[in-house]
């Protein structure tokens, strides 16, 4: 059985498309609106715009939800996400950017798909092949092309190493996500929202920020839900299915989008080098695409909770329930026993092995 990554990939696109969406809105909305205001209502619009999506969903049908839910082994995992994520990052950051030229900020932040690749390999033991390390070479590559500023000069400061700090905690929460991949998007993304909402929001009220109309409040936070929300949502689904690495390299097109639709309906100037550092970007993803990674390897005994269906080789458990679909998803504790065999595969929550050998 082949692995069909064409989901995820499409998943980790849209999700970058939705989060470059956003840069050119918040530029329209920040010239009435403090950054670090509007950092808190994107955040409080993805969280409670999420929760309500999933109470109408719950009360509309109960039965569409078949996710798994958040359970107490889940919590260290969440509460690392929102800590780094959530908290930590963007403190350093926002201290960071005061003593940090605006170039330089631009250049280093494309430090987080590196940061997450490094975690991912050395902490969490990720499989990556000549392809996958091509791909990100290729990628982050574009994204420095993209926002290198010639008209400034460059150096490495107190604020810079700030940034990569704060880079490295969004790679240390887009790894903790991970691992709770297999559980409900929709409620992981929801309390990250809130999270990180709620603590911009009360750091901007301690920093004396002045408060804009209900109405660009609620309009700022309709842009969260959807350019947040499920942006975040759908990178978590990706990162399901194909890890966090891969995930992250693809998410790494958002600087793109958000040039293209800035000229688009802002009309502002293309950046010269996006015509340079798009052939980079389309190469990196056909590298991520053309990707093959199969050979013999064993999935030990295993039990968790995940939504599935029973049309793969790898859930094949009975139920009790009788009149259950076999074809449709559902959620439910089962077990995997030892199972040894080759086929085309990538990280996703079955998948996560250690190689003993180098991967092509």
């Amino acid at each position: 059985m082949r692995n069909n990554k064409l989901v995820p990939m499409m998943q980790a696109l849209l999700a970058a498309l939705l989060f470059g969406a956003s840069a050119p809105i918040a530029k329209i909305l920040l010239q009435d609106i403090s950054p670090l205001l509007m950092a808190s209502f994107l955040y409080l619009g993805c969280g409670f715009g999420l929760w309500l999506f999933q109470a109408i969903n719950y009360i509309s049908n109960r039965k569409l939800n078949t996710e798994a839910s958040l359970t107490k082994k889940d919590i260290p995992w969440l509460l690392g996400a929102i800590i780094f994520g959530g908290i930590l990052a963007p403190i350093l950051q926002m201290v960071s950017l005061k003593i940090t030229p605006a170039s330089t900020a631009s250049l280093l932040l494309n430090f987080e798909g590196v940061a997450t690749t490094m975690i991912a390999v050395l902490v969490f033991k990720e499989a990556m092949g000549k392809k996958v390390w091509i791909a990100i070479f290729l990628i982050t590559s574009a994204s420095v092309l993209l926002s290198w500023d010639f008209s400034h000069t460059w150096g490495l400061s107190l604020g810079a190493i700030g940034i990569i700090l704060a880079c490295f905690c969004w790679g240390i929460d887009n790894n903790m996500t991970r691992n709770i991949s297999s559980k409900n998007p929709f409620t992981i993304v929801t309390y990250k929202g809130l999270a990180a909402g709620s603590f911009s929001f009360v750091l901007s009220l301690f920093l004396s920020n002045h408060l804009p109309s209900i109405s660009l409040i609620l309009l700022t936070m309709l842009v969260g839900f959807f350019c947040y929300g499920f942006s975040i949502v759908l990178f978590v689904y990706a990162m399901r299915n194909m890890g966090s690495i891969r995930t992250s390299a693809l998410f790494g097109s958002a600087p793109f989008i958000g040039v293209i639709l800035s000229f688009i309906f802002l009309r502002e100037p293309l950046n010269p080098m996006l015509l340079i550092s798009l052939p980079f970007m389309i190469a990196g993803a056909f590298y991520l695409f053309t990707e093959d990674h199969f050979h013999i390897h064993v999935h030990e005994n295993l039990e968790h909770t995940h939504r599935h269906t029973h049309t793969d080789e790898h859930h094949n458990h009975e139920h009790e329930v009788k009149d259950l679909i076999y074809s449709k998803y559902h959620s439910h504790v089962h077990s995997h026993t030892v199972l040894e065999h080759n086929h085309s595969h990538l990280p996703d929550i079955h998948h996560r092995h250690i190689h003993e050998i180098q991967i092509k």
